[in-house]
């Protein structure tokens, strides 16, 4: 995340909130609730998170957000 003093912060919110509920604005977001890996990964939420990162990411863009 990036807070509204260009400082940056990695957090985790509750329920899906969207960090601009707290001046905060996004860089980058990933679902590791059960949900959202299960049916490809199983339980191999790792896996999940190495093929999220290192295919999924476009980090062009998320640069673009600093």
């Amino acid at each position: 995340m990036k807070n509204a003093d260009g400082s940056l912060a990695i957090t985790k919110t509750e329920n899906g909130v969207n960090p601009l509920c707290f001046g905060q604005t996004a860089l980058l977001g990933c679902d590791v609730w059960e949900h959202s890996y299960y049916i490809d990964f199983r339980n191999a939420r790792p896996k999940y998170l190495e093929n999220f990162l290192n295919n999924l990411v476009n980090w062009d863009n998320v640069a673009s957000r600093l």
